[in-house]
């Protein structure tokens, strides 16, 4: 990879210009790994279960040094429950998902949805489980499921997986804004798909015969109490859970001075409104939602991390796993 490349990967504008899912899900895996970065999964171990040859990057606090007296190598010790995880990857594919708002007439950047930084995201993770030879599968869903990929630790299983994210098609009254548009008329052709969770969960753990460990990335413009709802059902059942919330500059700052008429891609209707005298409204309910959301998540130790798609994805997600596995060490 160029130099420039490497410098710039993790740049939502730069990543916006790479057509191919797959290499920018790899550009971003190899700044986490170039950057030691510490596996999502650990603390899963109970059970011990074999050894592994050590490489740079682990944790050397898995050494066996019995075995380095004996040997003179290094080798970790790896448990039933690391070598037998399963990650399921959920990402949403509902209306909303398709804003992506000019930024400062940034023409690459300009098109990176919700969507394109969440595929990005998912494709991501999948692609450090499967380093791990733990099994992976992503399912894509909005009021209910579209597609989903069989688990797997098979490394070609990768590509059904960026096949998946790259073929989805998100349905909404018009993928080039959710805050903000001029009057237009709706295609009545395309349905509305709205964000349903408890149902979601439900669905997913049906399909699962072990603890596993879920990601949930989405925008998250749903009812908290049902999101919460949908939590204590994984909880309950001993499913670890990562959630990571994709959301718009524009959605966090509200930068609209001009009265328009706002649509929303949801099935909530088109309002004419004047957003100077809305914003402050609108920002205080905004923070009010994020701190619920979080709040839901913590209370039942599940991790959050709210991500903006106008910022690099990399440094975040490095410092977020980090933290993670850090914590669950401690546990």
């Amino acid at each position: 990879m160029a130099e420039t490349h490497t410098a710039n990967y993790l740049d939502p504008a730069l990543l916006a210009t790479v057509g191919s899912l797959e290499l920018r899900a790899r550009m971003i895996v190899e700044g986490l790994m170039t950057g030691q970065h510490r596996s999502p999964h650990q603390g899963f171990s109970v059970e011990f279960a074999q050894h592994r040859q050590y490489v740079p990057g682990d944790d050397t606090r898995f050494l066996d040094w019995k075995v380095f007296g004996k040997t003179d190598k290094l080798y970790l010790k790896q448990y039933q429950k690391e070598t037998n995880l399963d990650m399921v990857v959920l990402v949403d594919v509902s209306g909303s998902m398709s804003y992506a708002s000019k930024r400062g007439g940034d023409k690459q950047a300009a098109g990176w949805r919700k969507f394109d930084h969440a595929a990005t995201l998912a494709a991501a993770m999948a692609h450090l489980a499967l380093k791990q030879q733990d099994r992976v599968g992503v399912t894509l869903f909005d009021d209910q499921l579209r597609a989903a990929t069989r688990l797997s630790n098979n490394q070609g299983h990768w590509r059904n997986i960026v096949e998946a994210l790259s073929t989805v098609e998100i349905k909404s009254n018009d993928a080039a804004s959710s805050a903000q548009r001029k009057e237009q008329a709706s295609d009545p052709t395309l349905a509305d798909a709205q964000t349903d969770f408890a149902g979601l969960f439900d669905r997913v753990v049906a399909k699962l015969n072990q603890r596993s460990l879920i990601v949930l990335i989405s925008d998250l413009f749903d009812d908290v109490a049902v999101l919460e709802q949908g939590l204590a059902r994984l909880h309950h059942r001993r499913h670890d859970v990562i959630v990571l919330q994709t959301l718009d500059p524009a959605e966090l700052s509200f930068p609209f001075r001009s009265p328009s008429d706002f649509l929303g891609l949801e099935a909530e209707g088109r309002l004419p409104l004047d957003p100077s005298a809305l914003r402050d409204y609108y920002l205080e309910v905004l923070n009010e939602q994020l701190q619920a959301i979080e709040q839901a998540a913590r209370k039942f130790r599940f991790d959050y991390l709210m991500l903006d798609t106008s910022k690099s994805i990399g440094p975040p997600l490095s410092h977020f796993l980090a933290r993670r596995a850090a914590a669950i060490g401690k546990g």
